[in-house]
């Protein structure tokens, strides 16, 4: 795989030499206790970035492409819906449905700190593999809760929210669920599309928990309008005290 192919693998080179050291009597010159190896060090996602503006608008198809993700969860990993559901009922931190996280805000899931990240996808999709392989972080067994806001000039009636994700997942749109889809899963564009709610007048917040159980794990969203069209006269904002 791409990801996997990115792996530096300069820290870890010396470790055969540093094993027949020990075979032949080396331990005792390196010492009973030696400090941890450091971790493998991993190129960035290729397909996410940092945000660079204010503002992001959706792209040519509608989609969000800005959001901020929490590194990944340890869950079971099971996809059906009494699974996922008893996996996302689980309160991991405080306020978990309905905070508005900041780029770096940590939180403690356990005795793990884990970090929220500000994201910017050049495709259609958040690669939520290439996003935790990159930061050595678990892919398979995990929960990823996603958030983002979505600015709107005027009200909009009729819209409907249209997802896809791998695998399993639950949206909330202003703190209501409005659509889940189960089971292991591509993310195919519009897999779940959900009943017509209104965007109000100004930041929309839509909140994500994805649980994948191996393998690849990715997500899309959009809008579609009244006419199932995607809705471009929108932007996404992530905190409403950027300028």
């Amino acid at each position: 795989m791409a990801a996997e192919d990115a792996l530096t693998r300069g820290p870890r080179a010396w470790l055969p030499a540093l094993g027949a050291l020990a075979l032949a009597g080396g331990a005792g010159l390196l010492g009973a206790q030696q400090p941890p190896l450091p971790p493998a060090t991993r190129a960035p996602a290729a397909t996410l970035s940092r945000p660079s503006s204010a503002a992001k608008p959706p792209d040519g198809a509608g989609f969000l492409q800005r959001w901020l993700v929490l590194e990944p969860i340890k869950v079971p990993g099971q996809l059906t819906e009494s699974a996922v559901r008893a996996a996302i009922g689980n309160e991991y931190f405080p306020n978990q449905l309905a905070v508005i996280p900041r780029d770096g805000q940590a939180v403690t899931v356990g005795d793990e700190p884990l970090l929220w990240h500000a994201l910017d996808t050049r495709n259609y999709n958040v690669n939520l593999y290439h996003f935790a392989y990159a930061l050595n972080k678990p892919t398979s067994n995990v929960l990823f809760w996603a958030v983002t806001r979505v600015e709107v000039p005027h009200e909009m009636r009729n819209v409907r929210l249209a997802i896809g994700s791998n695998a399993a997942s639950i949206w909330w749109l202003n703190g209501q669920e409005i659509i889940a889809i189960y089971g292991d899963r591509q993310a195919v564009i519009d897999d779940g599309v959900s009943k017509r709610v209104t965007l109000r007048n100004g930041l929309n917040t839509i909140r994500a928990a994805v649980v994948n159980a191996g393998g690849a794990t990715d997500f899309c969203a959009r809008f579609l309008d009244a006419d199932d069209n995607p809705v471009r006269e929108i932007s996404v904002r992530l905190s409403q005290e950027q300028p």
